[in-house]
């Protein structure tokens, strides 16, 4: 440890500026204009990957964006460990909210700000640096793979494709990953769920053409409101799914389970104050912790018609558009659910009015056994590092590759995030404390040892 903490005292500063050249690059995977920005980003993976002691790296192609896969091999017959991350980013929209640019990354109040900071770049990055010193301390005690991918945020759905045709290139031990949270920065955890996810855009789509809605008003009906009467009864007074058969394959979770779940460090009015909330809302006859956990959920995730801009323009809009999603727990496929939910939000829709729904993607839940070595190694190394054993804790959110991970190669994943709740991924100001991407960086080369041992132990 004291050899690592020098390590990075010495070339902090390095450290940073390589990972700023990531965040400079505005690589968005939804929005096509950044083609050229996710081919710059991967290329620049490659630069940092060789740089830091991997014995070959390709950007390999798929169906979509790219793939960064590196390797380095020191023993065929040592084991394997295959860290997963993702290039792309979310949009950064709304602009005007963001406190500094968001692509220009600075450091401020002890963290970093800019898009990428956390998710996934800057957790992504910790591993190469992680890598890097055990390859030039001459102590790595396994081999190691990389696969970068780029579409992470929009569903990965050129990874699947890509795992199948390269099993063998991609065989590992385990997949270790950061691309999760921590429940607070001196409570150390580690995820042992994932929900799935299921992502739907509606269309509601009333007369050929905007109407004139003194001339109409009353008499035809407006897409608008009748797709917000629609997404109202997609849940009851308990803020229960009313899609039928939404609960079928739900399993009980139970009451031991649950009393366990609730000795996890959380304050409920420390999360409204941080949310700037004066009330929770969720469904009936669960705790926050279990509503984000254990059950499913859906939520709006957009909603737009008729006229946006400046002042008044009385019209009747001819369509109206919501994209829609659903958080799964173990067992329901998000293929089944998203048919159910089709053919439900149709039935709701009244005479006048035509209903499309088009499914985007989706994945499934993801479970991580805290009896495996992995797991075991996480909770020494995290250990070490913060002084305290972590706490297993589910995600309400999705990594849905985690899934097609397991069920395509046969590997678990061990998810060893250093993220906060606080770093505000996915909105505006996106940032990440200093104190984790560096204990990021001290707590994954103890990782690589505790595994590497319990295997050879095991051998």
């Amino acid at each position: 440890m004291e050899k690592l903490n020098a390590y990075i005292q010495n070339n902090k500063e390095r450290f940073l500026e390589e990972l700023f050249s990531l965040l400079r690059i505005p690589s968005i995977s939804s929005d096509s204009e950044h083609k050229n920005d996710m081919v710059r980003c991967a290329n620049r993976w490659k630069e940092l990957l060789l740089e830091a002691g991997v014995d070959k790296c390709e950007i390999m192609p798929t169906e979509g964006n790219d793939v960064v896969y590196a390797q380095k091999i020191i023993d065929p017959s040592l084991p394997t460990v295959l860290v997963y991350g993702h290039y792309d980013v979310m949009p950064t929209d709304p602009n005007e909210l963001w406190h500094t640019s968001p692509f220009e990354p600075v450091i401020k109040d002890g963290k970093i700000w800019g898009r990428g900071a956390d998710d996934d770049k800057g957790q992504s990055f910790m591993h190469a640096k992680a890598f890097e010193f055990m390859v030039r301390e001459n102590c790595l005690p396994c081999n190691v793979k990389f696969m970068l991918e780029g579409e992470e945020e929009i569903g990965s759905e050129s990874l699947y494709g890509f795992c199948e045709k390269n099993k063998q290139l991609l065989k590992a031990d385990i997949i270790l990953v950061s691309d999760t949270s921590m429940i607070g920065e001196n409570i150390p955890s580690i995820t042992t769920g994932l929900r799935g996810l299921g992502y739907v855009e509606v269309k509601v789509t009333g007369a050929n053409r905007d109407l004139h809605s003194g001339l109409y008003g009353g008499a035809v009906a407006n897409p608008v409101n009748v797709l917000c009467d629609m997404i109202s009864k997609l849940t009851d007074e308990d803020n229960h799914i009313t899609v039928p058969d939404f609960y079928n394959e739900v399993l009980a979770v139970s009451s031991q389970e649950r009393e366990l779940m609730l000795q996890a460090p959380f304050s409920l009015e420390d999360y409204k104050t941080e949310l700037d909330i004066d009330d929770i809302h969720g469904e009936k006859g669960y705790s926050t912790i279990e509503r984000v956990g254990i059950r499913p959920s859906l939520d709006v995730c957009g909603i737009w018609g008729g006229y946006q801009g400046e002042g008044a323009k009385t019209v009747i809009p001819s369509e109206a558009f919501a994209k829609i999603s659903f958080r799964l727990v173990p067992n329901q496929d998000f293929n089944v659910i998203t048919e159910r939910f089709s053919n439900y939000f149709i039935s709701l829709a009244p005479a006048g009015v035509k209903v499309e729904v088009k499914p985007l993607h989706g994945g499934y839940a993801y479970v991580c056994p805290i009896d495996m070595a992995a797991y075991k190694a996480a909770e020494k190394a995290y250990t070490s590092t913060y002084g305290k054993r972590p706490v297993p804790t589910k995600s309400g959110g999705s990594i849905p590759i985690i899934a097609g991970f397991e069920r395509i190669l046969g590997i678990k994943s061990v998810l060893m995030g250093f993220g906060l709740s606080t770093d505000a991924i996915h909105s505006p100001n996106e940032n990440y404390p200093l104190t984790q991407f560096f204990n990021g960086i001290r707590t994954i080369p103890l990782f690589y040892q505790e595994f590497s041992q319990t295997i050879k132990n095991n051998n």
